[in-house]
């Protein structure tokens, strides 16, 4: 453990210990005594009674900054544990997409009466991002930009930049529009600093990367980050601006999506909060659909080794070998299965190459049974006689080709129909190949052992 891990959670014993004792000076001491960005981590792993109290001792020039570093389900509860002045002094604070993401996690009402409270001018901004649908682009983009006219000179979009800087998202990504408002370039920052003041903007810009509104968010995130870029202009149908998409968005969305491919690929939900903030129940409850999911795919398990008891109280040798090929299956499944959830989420293949990826992950399955279903002929046939070596020889080949082709093929079909591929992933595919690996095992034995 590093010292800082140490530091920190001596802070938030004491802080915790302070507070259960009504020891508000002591409370007080700790939590300004670190960083914004460690009083963070610190405040979500209180109860939410305790963080709303240990909040209020912030700075108020500290404040705000910590409140926008929350995760948007954290700030939801903390908002319910403040005052109505403290609530709507920090909601007046944030930018527009930020108070998006907070009023998607708290009550309508409560957002209504929050949107309802701002001023005029940043009502406006506000509503202009809500207008667009959950999970767009255009609903995470920034309203607050600086543009530039293709006739502008270099001398005076930099007094431009100055200007509207304070309230800016972003200054160093600038579009260039015409006067309707089209995208036609962007320039950066960097690049106005370099040029000469009498120079027109519309020599030194360049083509445009720009996305939808109603482009999907993850979408337009992956693509951001893949371009290397700091920013990209958002416009409407027409190519008008209407906003700026940065990357520190881009990276929130990305990891948020990512937790949740990651935990439902492990056969839960994403609890979309610190862990040690998170009540116990509300982890149950991320837990216990899927495992009642699961659990009835296992009766599948169950009813193929009732169809062939008689075949086991033949050979009883074969029961021993039954973990090894569900759980050779399962793996060999779960590898396929994420390795092209991950290259659908990365843009490197789509639905339609369906057949292009069952057909590389045929030959990758028999290649990896080839490998084991060698190992284990020898192994086994050694030990149990060369008759049962066959068999699980011949079943690890199979079971592997099967089991690597379904695994790459299901996530592609669910994205094809609109679901969720990290859902058809691993906890899915392990009861699936378990059943079928099993008929597998069970039909090669019959046929080698002639019972």
């Amino acid at each position: 453990m590093t010292r800082v891990e140490i530091d920190l959670n001596e802070v938030t014993e004491a802080l915790r210990s302070a507070l259960i004792d009504n020891d508000l000076k002591t409370a007080a001491h700790e939590i300004t005594s670190i960083s914004n960005a460690d009083a963070v981590t610190v405040l979500e792993r209180l109860t939410t009674k305790q963080r709303a109290v240990a909040y209020r001792l912030l700075p108020k020039d500290d404040a705000l900054d910590v409140f926008e570093s929350l995760d948007p389900v954290v700030q939801g509860e903390l908002v319910g544990g403040l005052r109505d002045e403290e609530v709507m002094t920090l909601f007046e604070g944030l930018d527009p997409d930020d108070r998006v993401w907070l009023m998607d996690e708290i009550p309508a009402t409560v957002a209504g009466r929050l949107l309802h409270g701002l001023s005029i001018d940043e009502r406006r901004l506000t509503a202009s991002v809500l207008g667009y649908p959950k999970d767009s682009v255009g609903r995470r983009m920034s309203p607050e930009f600086v543009s530039a006219h293709g006739d502008f000179t270099v001398g005076q979009t930099i007094a431009r930049v100055r200007e509207r800087a304070a309230d800016a998202e972003t200054v160093y990504t600038i579009a260039v529009v015409d006067s309707s408002r089209v995208v036609i370039g962007v320039v950066e920052l960097k690049d106005l600093l370099v040029a000469k003041n009498e120079e027109i903007i519309s020599s030194i810009m360049v083509e445009p990367e720009m996305v939808s509104a109603t482009d999907g968010d993850e979408s337009a995130a992956r693509r951001l980050t893949d371009l290397g870029f700091l920013a990209m202009p958002v416009v409407d149908s027409e190519s008008r601006l209407v906003g700026i998409f940065t990357i520190d968005d881009a990276a929130r969305i990305l990891e948020y999506e990512e937790s949740q491919d990651a935990a439902r690929q492990g056969g839960t939900e994403d609890l979309r909060r610190p862990y040690l903030s998170t009540p116990i129940l509300d982890i149950a409850r991320s837990r216990v659909i899927w495992l009642l999911v699961l659990a009835v795919g296992a009766s599948l398990t169950v009813q193929v080794l009732s169809v062939f008891e008689a075949t086991l109280a033949q050979v009883t040798a074969l029961s021993l070998f039954v973990p090894l090929l569900i759980g050779t299956g399962g793996n060999t499944g779960n590898q396929a299965a994420t390795t092209v959830t991950r290259a659908l989420a990365l843009g490197d293949v789509h639905s339609s190459d369906v057949w292009r990826v069952a057909g590389r992950e045929v030959r990758v399955g028999f290649f990896l049974g080839l490998l084991l279903g060698v190992l284990g002929f020898a192994i086994t046939g050694a030990i149990f006689g060369w008759d049962i070596g066959t068999v699980i020889g011949l079943t690890l080949l199979a079971v592997c080709t099967v089991a690597a082709t379904i695994g790459g093929c299901m996530p592609l079909l669910a994205k094809a129909i609109h679901a969720d591929p990290a859902v058809f992933s691993n906890p899915f595919i392990s009861t699936f190949t378990d059943a079928t690996g099993l008929i597998i095992y069970f039909v090669i034995a019959k046929a080698v052992l002639g019972i």
